[in-house]
């Protein structure tokens, strides 16, 4: 059974940056400090996004879709895929393990692309360097 409540835990035009982080959060099953040590920051920083006061970088930003397994585009506006609505059952344990691991492989998969892009640019530096001597 599902209530008026169920159905509307979404608004696109009353929800905010970090209202969208924190429900995705909350709907992923994660801790505030859980996902913040996914992302490699501070647990300080996580709730300065989740209150509005600050936003990520763009390689965070990229690193928290991810682990959220929502679309970009959905949590800079909204629009797009986001998290599925609640459901009344909760999830068999295995099916919810494998979720917890895909969105681990998507983070670790987000932290290497920006990784690689920075060693990218620093091994271009140093090839212009190299080239102007």
């Amino acid at each position: 059974m599902t209530t008026e409540q169920d159905e509307s835990w979404f608004d696109p035009d009353a929800t905010t940056f970090g209202d969208r982080v924190a429900g995705a959060r909350e709907r992923a099953g994660m801790s505030q400090s859980e996902m913040a040590k996914r992302l490699g920051v501070k647990l300080k920083t996580l709730k300065g996004w989740e209150d509005d006061l600050s936003e990520p970088r763009a390689n965070k930003l990229s690193m928290m879709a991810g682990l959220l397994n929502v679309s970009l585009l959905w949590l800079l506006s909204g629009e797009g895929e986001g998290p599925d609505s609640p459901t009344t059952g909760a999830l068999e344990p295995d099916i919810n393990g494998l979720l917890t691991e895909i969105r681990d492989i998507r983070t670790q998969i987000a932290y290497s692309t920006d990784r690689l892009g920075r060693l990218e640019k620093t091994l271009r530096a140093r090839l212009m360097e190299q080239a102007g001597e």
